[in-house]
Order: structure tokens, then C-alpha cells, then sequence
């Protein structure tokens, strides 16, 4: 996905930096599986959660710290876009714990968030672009899914607003675009098939995220238009 963004993309962004503040997160799945590839490392799935041996965490750090985070700021720089590329262990901005060493390895889950580090870039009129990787307080990094980062931040920073970007525009139901949506849709349509594949985590990020009390929560793709996802819909 961050290899295809549009222009449309960068543009709408750039409007939407004018009249508010944006924090972008990111992760890099398809980078990391051609590192670990590369290095003769395999990988497996529990729950949808990357299992990071301690021989492949500072790859993926690196991959996602060294390659994906300066290829986005970039991309935003190449449209006047003045980003700054950041990892949990800067400023101590993420601050994490194992999720469960035992069962995933170096994987993190958010202890506390240095808002404070967004706060003061957003004000300067900089665009925050975050790598994924948490820092224990004995300095190891953690590999830990960018939608529960992004989650933890939106929550913290009280956004009125979280888009999940992906390569569609939205949720689709025998393709048909969803423009609003529920928790109790969502998972109905999990459960018939109706959404699946990489969508499902997607969708279960963002009926998490309403249940945390953010505002607006959309699914979009590179147009940033798709899914709203609320509590509740009203029937009229």
C-alpha cells in the first residue's frame, strides 16, 4: 500500500494539514516479509499477530526504521509536504511492554504515549510520520501492529478523527462500497465471509477504535474516501 499511493492521496492531505493537525502511522508488512525473506527467516501468524523471534527483531526495526519511514517522509517531502520520521524509542515516544514474550516474542503493546513530541511538531506545522517499533524501559525495541499503534496515539492525542488507509476505498459487500457501518454489521459480515482476508483486522481495528471513544472512524483508500464505522446506526 505505501508504494501505491496517488497523488490524490498527498494532495487531500496537504488540505487537510491546512486545517488540522495529522499524525500519520505506519507499518510495513510486504518490506519486512522480502527482509526476512532475503535473510533466509520464515515467520508465522497467532491472531494476526507477526511472531518476532528475537533473531528478527532488529531487522524488522531497521527495515521499518531504515527503509519504509525515509521512503514515506520522502514521498511527502516530494509534495512540499514537511514530514518528520519517527520511531517509538524517539523522545521516548512510545513507551512499551512484551505483549506476551512467551507466545510472540518481540512483540509491544503501548504503556504510555509522549504526546507532548506530536503536540510540539503539529504546532511547528511538521507532519509526525511514525514507524511502528516501541521501546521498553531497558531500551529493546518491539515490533507492534501499526493499527494498534495508531489506535493508542489517536486515543491519546483525542483525534476527532482516524482513517485506516488501505488499497480499496472502503468496505465492500458483493461489491458494493459501504459508506456507514457497525460493530454488529461488521461482524456479521466476518462471520457470512462477506469480509475477509486482509480487511478483517482492518475492520476489527476500527470497530475497536469506536469502542475507545474516537469520534470518527473510517476505513478509506488513497482518495481518503470509504467506510464510516459508529457505534451505532440509526435506523430511520
Amino acid at each position: 500500500m505505501i508504494n501505491n499511493l496517488s497523488e490524490v492521496f498527498f494532495r487531500q492531505l496537504e488540505k487537510m494539514q491546512q486545517q488540522s493537525h495529522i499524525v500519520i502511522v505506519h507499518g510495513g508488512g510486504p518490506a519486512i516479509n522480502e527482509a526476512l525473506a532475503n535473510s533466509g527467516q520464515t515467520f508465522e501468524k497467532i491472531n494476526g499477530i507477526r511472531v518476532t523471534p528475537e533473531q528478527s527483531i532488529d531487522l524488522i526495526a531497521s527495515t521499518l526504521i531504515g527503509q519504509v519511514n525515509p521512503y514515506l517522509v520522502g514521498q511527502f517531502q516530494s509534495f512540499d509536504i514537511q514530514a518528520i520520521g519517527l520511531n517509538g524509542a524517539d523522545g521516548h515516544l512510545l513507551k512499551s511492554d512484551y505483549l506476551d514474550q512467551s507466545q510472540y516474542g518481540f512483540v509491544g503493546k503501548i504503556r504510555q504515549v509522549n504526546t507532548v513530541v506530536l503536540h510540539d511538531l503539529c504546532e511547528a506545522k511538521f507532519l509526525p510520520v511514525v514507524a511502528c517499533i516501541g521501546m521498553t524501559d531497558d531500551s529493546q525495541l518491539l515490533n507492534i501492529n501499526g493499527d494498534d499503534v495508531a489506535a493508542v496515539i489517536a486515543k491519546e492525542l483525542h483525534a476527532d478523527e482516524l482513517l485506516f488507509v488501505t488499497d480499496i476505498e472502503g468496505i465492500q459487500i458483493q461489491h458494493e462500497k459501504i459508506t456507514e457501518t457497525d460493530q454488529g454489521e461488521i461482524e456479521y459480515w466476518i462471520e457470512q465471509g462477506d469480509i475477509y482476508g486482509g480487511m478483517i483486522p482492518k475492520a476489527t481495528a476500527a470497530t475497536n477504535c469506536v469502542k475507545l471513544g474516537i469520534p470518527i472512524v473510517r476505513i478509506v483508500g488513497s482518495s481518503l474516501t470509504g467506510t464510516t464505522i459508529v457505534r451505532e446506526k440509526v435506523s430511520i
